[in-house]
């Protein structure tokens, strides 16, 4: 059987155990197992990996428990804005979008970009017009406002942080995936709903190549989530690339390193997926909790929110069948 695999992210937010609700646990680790098949399905018929990280990033941005597509944070205006971005790591095609607010899904109209647009990133009405021209679905205002972002965004207003170039660091998750398929490629696709209370017009690290999004066939694929600032500012996706490029570092090696990479100057919340040309998947994150998970061929599927899940499912199978 041909190597793929698959790794999904659902944001890194710095929560501790015991402050989230265990009934909300719950439904994280339903909608990242969601995700993962929705992906791996993809891979497992031999799809591609753009195919496949599409699939399970519209999984996330159609469960109002993620910050992306329905479920988005609200900016200042009380109004949903977002960010996606998808990249190619066969040919180093690209699409994105910036800023935009009635498509269903960022990441398929950031696809259609890379098909089908000689430009890499298109914002706004732009992106928009782009999106009716191609017939994607597009939703009202309020299909994408849920109860729990709304009231977020009133507790700002009420707390009185609502005003001009003032912007919440809360709500800052995003989602993504990366993947290898059957045939060698590498795909990475991050979309987000940005920072809860932003100001109007404000575009984050997701739909920026090279800092939160990045993928090339000979190296890595890489989707990053967090504080969209730090991480544009660090180059965070490219950072990690070129350790492993140029140093020879390992894909974990590499996460770890790009996490705490200009801690001193770059202070917030930064978390990533990524994943060599061989399949291996790597996770590297500053909060205690990051919802994530993988699956391989042959493996089963992992799923995990706090900083010590560390198991690898699929590695501790092989080990028992060796036993045996």
């Amino acid at each position: 059987m041909k190597k793929f695999a698959i790794a999904i992210h659902g944001g890194a937010e710095s929560v501790k155990p015991g402050e989230l609700d265990k009934e909300k646990e719950k439904k994280y680790r339903e909608g990242l197992a969601e995700a993962l098949k929705a992906g791996y399905e993809v891979l497992e018929k031999g799809g591609s990996a753009i195919d496949a990280v599409e699939a399970a990033v519209n999984c996330m941005e159609d469960n109002p428990l993620f910050n992306a597509g329905r479920g988005g944070s609200l900016t200042q205006r009380g109004e949903t804005e977002f960010d996606a971005a998808l990249m190619d790591g066969k040919t180093l095609r690209v699409g994105a979008v910036g800023a935009v607010r009635y498509v269903r899904n960022p990441i398929s109209l950031a696809k259609l970009i890379l098909q089908k647009c000689d430009h890499c990133l298109l914002v706004s009405t732009g992106a928009e017009e782009f999106a009716l021209r191609h017939k994607l679905e597009l939703q009202d205002p309020e299909y994408f406002v849920t109860p729990e972002k709304d009231k977020a965004w009133r507790e700002k207003q009420l707390e009185g942080l609502a005003k001009k170039h003032k912007m919440a660091g809360s709500m800052s998750d995003t989602v993504g995936a990366v993947a290898l398929d059957q045939n060698g490629n590498l795909a990475a696709a991050t979309s987000t709903g940005g920072l809860t209370d932003q100001m109007k017009g404000r575009v984050g690290d997701s739909p920026i190549i090279g800092g939160g999004t990045f993928a090339n066939n000979e190296v890595c694929a890489v989707s990053c989530t967090g504080e969209g600032e730090v991480i544009m500012k660090g180059v965070l996706a490219h950072e990690l690339y070129a350790m492993m490029k140029y140093a020879g570092d390992s894909v974990q090696s590499a996460a770890d390193k790009a996490v705490k990479l200009h801690d001193d100057k770059l202070q917030g919340d930064k978390g990533l997926i990524a994943m060599d040309s061989e399949g291996k998947i790597a996770f590297g994150f500053n909060t205690g909790f990051m919802k994530r998970g993988y699956w391989e061929a042959e493996g089963e599927p992992f799923v995990a929110l706090w900083e010590d899940e560390k198991e690898r499912p699929a590695a501790t199978r092989k080990q028992k069948e060796k036993a045996k």
